[in-house]
C-alpha cells in the first residue's frame, strides 16, 4: 500500500508543470523596465487635475488633448522636426568621416595609429560639459549659432569616434584578399569601396548608424546651449516647461511618449545588425 501511494505521488509530480526560474526572473525583469514607460503612457492620458490629485494605475478620464497640444503647436512639434534635422544630419556626417578613417585604421599600419586611434576615443570619454563654451563662442564668431548644422557639427566630436571604434572592428574581420582581388581585377579605391567593401561590412554600419543617431537625439546639454529659437531641439523644449500655472504634467508625458517613438522605430529597422555587432564582439 506504501509503495502504490509513493507511486502515485511520483506520477502527480511528474504531472505537475515545472516552474522555470529563469523565466521568470526574467518576466520581472521586463515588467520593471516597462513600468516608466507604460506610467510615462498613462500620465500622457489624463489631465493635471488627475494626475495631482489622484493615484490611478489607468486614467479615469481619458484624454488625447496632451497630444493634440503637441501636435497643433509649433513651439512643440517644430522641437521634433528640428531635432530629426540635425540627428539625420550629424548621421551622415559621421559615417561619411567615419567609414574612410576606419578603413584606414584598419588597413594600414602607420606612424602613431594607435597613439591616434586611442587619442579618438578619449574625445569620446569626454563630458560634453568641457566642450559647450568653446563651441558657444566659435558657433557665435562664425555665425553658425542657433543653426542645425552646428549641433549636428558639435554632436561629431563625439559620435565620429564611436562610429570609427565600431567600423574598424568589422573592417577587421575582412580579410585584406578581397582589397587585392579586386584591385587585380580593375576596381579603383572608390568603385571598390562603395560596391564590394560597403555591402560586406553593412551590418557594421547599420550599428554605427544606430548608436550615432541615439546619442545625438539623446544629448541634451549641447543642443540647449547651441540653439535659441530657430533651430531649439525637443529635448530643450521639454525642460521649460515651467509656466505660471505650474508644470504642466501631462503635455510633458506626452512629449516624452513621442520622444520614444523615433529611437524604437530605429531599433526595430536595425535590430539584426545590433545582433550580429554583439555577436562579433564590436558592440
Amino acid at each position: 500500500m506504501t509503495d502504490m501511494t509513493a507511486t502515485a505521488s511520483v506520477k502527480r509530480s511528474r504531472s505537475l508543470p515545472k516552474i522555470n526560474s529563469s523565466a521568470i526572473v526574467m518576466t520581472l525583469y521586463l515588467l520593471f523596465l516597462l513600468l516608466p514607460l507604460y506610467w510615462l503612457l498613462n500620465m500622457s492620458l489624463k489631465t493635471n487635475t488627475e494626475i495631482l490629485n489622484q493615484f490611478t494605475l489607468w486614467p479615469r478620464n481619458l484624454t488625447f488633448d496632451n497630444y493634440l497640444t503637441i501636435l497643433t503647436d509649433p513651439a512643440w512639434y517644430m522641437g521634433y522636426v528640428n531635432s530629426l534635422i540635425y540627428v539625420v544630419m550629424n548621421t551622415v556626417i559621421s559615417l561619411t568621416v567615419a567609414l574612410p578613417a576606419a578603413y584606414a585604421f584598419s588597413r594600414y599600419s602607420f606612424m602613431g595609429d594607435k597613439h591616434l586611434f586611442f587619442w579618438l576615443l578619449t574625445n569620446r570619454m569626454a563630458p560634453p560639459a568641457v566642450f559647450a563654451l568653446p563651441f558657444f563662442q566659435f558657433y557665435s564668431s562664425v555665425g553658425l549659432f542657433d543653426t542645425h548644422f552646428a549641433v549636428a557639427l558639435a554632436h561629431c566630436l563625439f559620435n565620429v569616434p564611436l562610429a570609427v571604434w565600431i567600423l574598424e572592428g568589422f573592417m577587421r574581420g575582412v580579410p585584406k584578399e578581397i582589397d587585392e582581388t579586386a584591385y587585380i581585377d580593375g576596381y579603383g579605391f572608390g568603385k571598390f569601396f562603395v560596391k564590394i567593401f560597403m555591402p560586406l561590412i553593412a551590418s557594421g554600419i547599420g550599428v554605427a548608424a544606430f548608436f550615432c543617431f541615439m546619442f545625438s537625439w539623446v544629448e541634451l546639454l549641447l543642443s540647449r546651449t547651441l540653439t535659441t529659437t530657430a533651430a531649439k531641439p525637443i529635448a530643450a523644449i521639454m525642460t521649460r516647461t515651467q509656466g505660471a500655472a505650474g508644470i504642466d504634467w501631462g503635455v510633458l508625458a506626452a512629449a516624452g511618449v513621442l520622444t520614444v517613438v523615433p529611437g524604437a522605430l530605429v531599433i526595430y529597422f536595425v535590430r539584426n545588425y545590433i545582433a550580429k555587432g554583439f555577436a562579433l564582439g564590436r558592440v
